[in-house]
């Protein structure tokens, strides 16, 4: 029925071109090398070493499911990649995001890779771009990235955090 079988699991598969893996605390296969997964004591279960080192201590960030395809990050079989504010993603939902230009967390809002040549492009067409009379006023916004408040000249292009730089922020009142 398959090239590889475990017995706990029950799981059959014809491609043994990645060393299988089986976690017999939690009964369930992992694919994809001896090497690249770690059985953690704490929580009983069979994590990527990045993951592990990143999220492990109670998995509260891959007992969820992926917010993109809904699907249990824990017992997906496809790679699961955690973003710099800590939530998880399957990988392939990050790259579908970024090849429609989304580049913050559809959870936090906090952006997922370094924006810091876009946030460049912003500060140049926001210099070039001066704001008429009657639209020059101050708005106070919040910053998604470092999560403070601040209160910066309006502009119709973006609204720039006095503290990190960012422009991903949104405004939250007049």
């Amino acid at each position: 029925m398959g090239k590889y079988y475990c017995e706990t699991c029950k799981l059959f598969d014809d491609d043994v071109s990645d060393d299988s893996q089986s976690s017999f605390a939690s009964s369930l296969c992992r694919i994809g090398g001896r090497g690249n997964f770690f059985h953690c004591d704490k929580c009983g279960k069979l994590l990527l070493l990045h993951v592990f080192f990143l999220v492990c201590s109670s998995l509260t960030a891959i007992v969820v499911e992926c917010f993109i395809r809904l699907q249990y990050l824990f017992e997906s079989r496809q790679d699961v990649t955690v973003l710099p504010c800590g939530h998880t993603i399957h990988q392939g939902c990050l790259k579908e995001m970024q090849e429609h230009y989304q580049y913050a967390c559809p959870l936090c809002s906090k952006s997922v890779c370094d924006m810091s040549k876009v946030w460049e492009k912003f500060d140049m067409e926001i210099a070039a771009t001066p704001m008429p009379g009657p639209y020059q006023g101050k708005v106070r916004i919040l910053c998604n990235d470092c999560g403070r408040t601040s209160q910066v000249q309006f502009h119709i292009v973006a609204q720039k955090c006095t503290h990190c730089k960012s422009y991903n922020t949104r405004q939250t009142r007049s």
